[in-house]
């Protein structure tokens, strides 16, 4: 791991495209600003864990759990769903 001191309004830059500033320093917390390309996902790390977590689990469904498809006991439509024809 990489340790940096930074002070307020100071900016790091991980490879070309991602910059990271201490926009602000109160007490024991500290307020980075990011600048990164839309195609380069930031979260806290507790929000990449819970996304990690449930994508697992999504990939782990069977289709025998999954509601069926199709069929007079498909649910009717929501104002969001397209209808069928």
């Amino acid at each position: 791991m990489l340790v940096l001191s930074r002070q307020r309004d100071e900016t790091i830059m991980i490879g070309d495209d991602v910059e990271v500033t201490v926009v602000d320093i109160r007490g024991d917390k500290v307020r980075l600003g990011i600048t990164a390309p839309a195609h380069i996902a930031v979260h806290r790390k507790e929000v990449y864990d819970a996304i990690q977590r449930e994508n697992r689990e999504a990939a782990n469904v069977q289709p025998k759990d999954l509601p069926p498809r199709g069929g007079p006991n498909q649910p009717p439509a929501g104002p969001d769903t397209p209808r069928r024809r």
